[in-house]
């Protein structure tokens, strides 16, 4: 399957309004799937079948594990980066901290890549790498502030918007069958161009760290920090006007007595 034309044009595949429905439990996309595409049926709750597609944008049970080359990319890059930060705020080091910095950037770029590559977009490996970014974030921009005290209200304020409610959206692709945040176009197409089409991320992740550091001007960085923040907290309305869905049915078995 083809992926988007350009950053802000999304294939149209999947129906988003498929996606949307809250007793969904596969894609049941009306997309005419190519030759060779199958459908698998895989097991759901007990007594259930849920059919699932082969669409690459929609998560297939099957196929989730937390150990592949991807998510070994995605541990070797955050222990890397987490060391080079550290010694870098110990020793005072503006180079090791930038070394952390260009450790993280790159590394959650290939292990990105190596997925697709691989064919292996897990939840649980979307999952993983979202919060390994908050790590790797948290480790850089810690040490810069100890490095220039400076930075620390508009390091604050960054590490508020991404640490909290960043992080909060990034794992709202989980209330819909989706296998990462990437394919959140076919929820709300405006939520994903804000926050996961390339220049959203560029936007979240780049453009705070780098006039940080070439400025050093800690009202451009607060200002940009706090219009990051205020970006978020939008996609946060509009993400609970979507109502995610919740999975319908009961882990608890009722005694008898208080079934009726």
């Amino acid at each position: 399957m083809s992926g988007p034309t350009s950053p802000l044009e999304p294939p149209a595949t999947c129906s988003a309004t498929a996606l949307l429905s809250p007793t969904s439990e596969a894609c049941h996309c009306p997309a005419s799937l190519p030759t060779g595409d199958k459908i698998e049926t895989v097991s759901g709750l007990p007594g259930r079948e849920i059919e699932q597609c082969a669409h690459v944008e929609c998560a297939h049970q099957a196929g989730e594990r937390v150990l592949t080359l991807a998510t070994l990319i995605t541990a070797a890059r955050t222990v890397a980066t987490l060391l080079l930060a550290l010694l870098g705020a110990h020793q005072d080091s503006l180079p090791l901290l930038l070394w952390a910095l260009g450790v993280y950037w790159v590394g959650d770029t290939v292990d990105g890549a190596v997925a697709r590559l691989t064919d292996r977009e897990t939840r649980i490996g979307a999952t993983l790498d979202i919060m390994c970014d908050r790590l790797c974030a948290a480790v850089f921009y810690v040490g810069f502030a100890w490095y220039d005290p400076s930075m620390v209200v508009p390091v604050g304020i960054y590490l508020a918007e991404f640490m909290v409610i960043d992080m909060f959206l990034s794992l709202a692709f989980l209330a819909w069958p989706l296998s990462s945040p990437n394919y959140f176009y076919l929820v709300d197409r405006q939520l994903w161009l804000w926050n996961w089409s390339k220049p959203g991320k560029a936007l979240n992740s780049a453009l705070f760290a780098v006039l940080m550091v070439w400025t050093r001007n800690p009202w451009l960085a607060g200002g940009i920090a706090t219009a990051l923040l205020t970006l978020k907290l939008v996609s946060m309305a509009r993400l609970s006007r979507l109502r995610p869905p919740v999975p319908e049915g009961c882990l608890q078995t009722l005694p008898a007595s208080e079934a009726a």
